[in-house]
């Protein structure tokens, strides 16, 4: 009686998605590491030079990019003198309908109000987060504040340079921005897929610009340091003497710092 062939062994099980994001995630961290190191040590660089010619810092996000500014305000270990720009409906995903947040991203209008209403003047350094660059606020966030002379840092992803942008101008955030850093995230931004899924998942664009802004600070730190200056850094409240040693240098650099009132 003739017999089957023996089954081919079976391959080695998928790694469960958890280890497959982790894994996902640090390749665009390394990547940042390789590709983008150089050039974030000189864009802090030249904020710790504005900032010791009396310029200030400024950021601003909208949704889920604004997390990612708010993940370097006010925080331990993180430089005092970073000031987040900040409108309603688009500082985080505090409205209801969360949707709205999306459709005030696009809104036309919404970004020079803000501008005009804000703390910002020539010499000043303003950091643009925008996972896509291609919606009309960061768009005319950013073009506004250059038409004041202040210097935009473009936080984004070249994966998007294709897409076609959403505003009247045509522009992305790119074309308004006099710097531009390269978070490595993806068209889509999500990292993992599976037959299961119809559409990629895990998102690494919160990932990726939070640890690009981190090391931005560090940059700016080690900048001032450069130039003889102590960096104003949060000492966590949770350890002795912290919240009493923040408050005096939140006293100390009051007319650097927009977000106490």
């Amino acid at each position: 009686m003739a017999t089957s062939p023996p089954s081919a062994p079976a391959g080695p099980a998928p790694a469960p998605a958890a280890r497959r994001y982790l894994d996902a995630a640090v390749g665009i961290l390394q990547r940042i590491a390789d590709e983008e190191a150089d050039h974030i040590a000189e864009v802090g660089n030249n904020i710790a030079a504005t900032i010791a010619d009396g310029g200030r810092l400024f950021a601003f996000g909208c949704g889920h990019s604004a997390l990612a500014v708010q993940e370097i305000v006010y925080r331990a270990g993180g430089l005092m003198l970073v000031n987040p720009l900040l409108a309603p409906g688009v500082d985080g995903m505090t409205i209801r309908p969360t949707t709205l947040t999306s459709r005030l991203e696009r809104l036309p209008g919404y970004g020079p109000a803000l501008i005009e209403t804000s703390p910002l003047r020539a010499g000043d350094v303003l950091i643009v987060v925008s996972l896509s660059g291609r919606n009309a606020m960061p768009v005319e966030v950013a073009r506004s504040a250059r038409d004041r002379g202040v210097t935009v840092l473009a936080v984004t992803s070249s994966a998007y340079d294709e897409v076609p942008a959403r505003n009247a101008s045509g522009e992305r955030l790119t074309d308004v921005s006099d710097v531009v850093l390269d978070t490595k995230v993806p068209l889509g931004d999500a990292v993992l897929t599976d037959d299961g899924v119809p559409q990629p998942f895990g998102p690494a664009s919160g990932v990726a610009a939070a640890a690009m802004l981190h090391a931005l600070m560090a940059a700016v730190i080690d900048g001032m340091l450069q130039r003889g200056i102590t960096p104003p850094v949060f000492l966590s409240a949770n350890l002795a003497d912290g919240a009493e040693r923040n408050e005096r240098l939140l006293d100390e650099y009051r007319d650097r710092i927009y977000y106490l009132d």
